[in-house]
């Protein structure tokens, strides 16, 4: 479960990290009203689960109320990387001097919380982290011993914070720790954690993700859970009974059971391509379950290329294979797709394909490799 960032910021303040004064509005009418009580410059921003607002031109400035309804008029009904915006979050705007970024996620392969740290905050983290790892500092935590203070100095140090800060730093971060914990978070993120000219560390925007199978013990955000949170192909895929989550690559995936479609995540992303999706279709691959899982990838305007792997253990390869093709004569598909079978009568399956619009694959890392050159090419 993801929430928005007016969702995650009530939850900072809750807990007493400092955040701008705002409030969400739904119409343009409101958005005026809101920045009239605020008064001076604000921002409006769009309200959607997902990054890259800024660059779509979902967060834009207003100098009075006026410009906040007609920034609020613009930014509302617009699609934000499939999200449509159907609220926005005005708030007084900041006096930026320097921007931050911290966050604390959970490593799966390393199985334990890791604090992320850096002094080079804002919309091109992702692009910072891969280019100049050395500019993001990360600390791995003990479950057991949690986040001490020479934890915070020593990630300070690494991150090339100004020690003046840290009296307001440590705080923050033992606070998102403990937000984490109490809330059953997988990420608790503030981008950016801005140093403003008065010299306070404000919290300019927020992301959570919540642990779904914890739910139940999370009353207050399970009732945050919204259908208008989730994206359009998710909502469509929940409705056809599959298991799908939108990522935001450019290779569609749909495999036959989770650990095995995590794994060809995996290897598309070492084969040097990005998965624009997770879909699991469970333990058998019929055909109309293929036909609504391709049909769902398909609808992603993003998918140059689809890698459909499938593993036939009570299934069979041979009848996955023919069932793949009665889909495929009957569907429109534009965009390459390669195809891995491997299990109980796999090589027959193989030969069903030769020749055929479907690209077939040996091994997992041909079919992975074969699927990012068709998107790249």
């Amino acid at each position: 479960m993801k929430l928005i960032e007016s969702q995650a910021k009530a939850i900072f303040a809750e807990h007493g990290i400092p955040v701008p004064t705002g409030r969400v509005a739904h119409t343009p009418e409101e958005a005026r009203a809101i920045a009239q009580e605020i008064g001076g410059r604000v921002v409006v921003k769009a309200q959607v689960p997902i990054g890259g607002r800024g660059k779509a031109g979902g967060i834009q400035l207003a100098d009075d109320p006026e410009g906040a309804y007609h920034q609020a008029s613009r930014i509302l009904g617009m699609d934000v990387r499939g999200y449509k915006v159907e609220r926005v979050l005005v708030e007084q705007a900041a006096d930026i001097v320097q921007e931050f970024y911290l966050g604390i996620t959970v490593d799966r392969d390393r199985q334990a919380n890791v604090v992320i740290l850096s002094a080079a905050g804002g919309m091109d983290i992702e692009e910072i982290a891969e280019k100049h790892p050395e500019k993001v500092a990360k600390l791995w935590l003990n479950a057991g011993l949690g986040l001490r203070d020479f934890h915070i100095r020593q990630l300070a140090v690494q991150a090339g914070v100004a020690p003046e800060l840290l009296k307001q730093l440590a705080p923050i971060m033992k606070t998102v720790y403990q937000i984490l914990l109490s809330h059953d978070a997988t990420l608790v993120e503030i981008n950016p954690l801005a140093r403003l000219g008065d010299g306070r560390l404000v919290a300019l925007d927020g992301k959570m993700e919540i642990d779904d199978n914890a739910l139940f013990r999370q009353e207050k955000l399970a009732a945050l859970k919204e259908d208008e949170g989730d994206h359009p192909l998710e909502l469509e895929a929940r409705r056809r009974g599959l298991a799908y989550v939108k990522l935001d690559g450019y290779v569609g995936v749909i495999g036959n059971g989770a650990g095995l479609v995590m794994t060809t995540l995996d290897m598309i992303q070492r084969s040097g391509g990005k998965a624009a999706n997770f879909l699991d279709i469970g333990g058998g691959a019929r055909a109309e379950v293929v036909r609504n899982a391709l049909e769902v990838v398909l609808s992603d305007p993003d998918v140059k290329s689809v890698l459909i792997n499938v593993f036939g253990g009570i299934t069979r390869c041979d009848e996955v294979a023919q069932g793949l093709l009665d889909v495929m004569r009957s569907m429109d598909v534009k965009v390459p797709v390669v195809v891995r079978l491997v299990g109980t009568r796999e090589e027959e399956g193989r030969r069903l394909l030769e020749g055929t619009e479907l690209t077939p694959a040996a091994t997992f890392q041909e079919a992975a490799q074969k699927a990012v050159a068709a998107a790249q090419g």
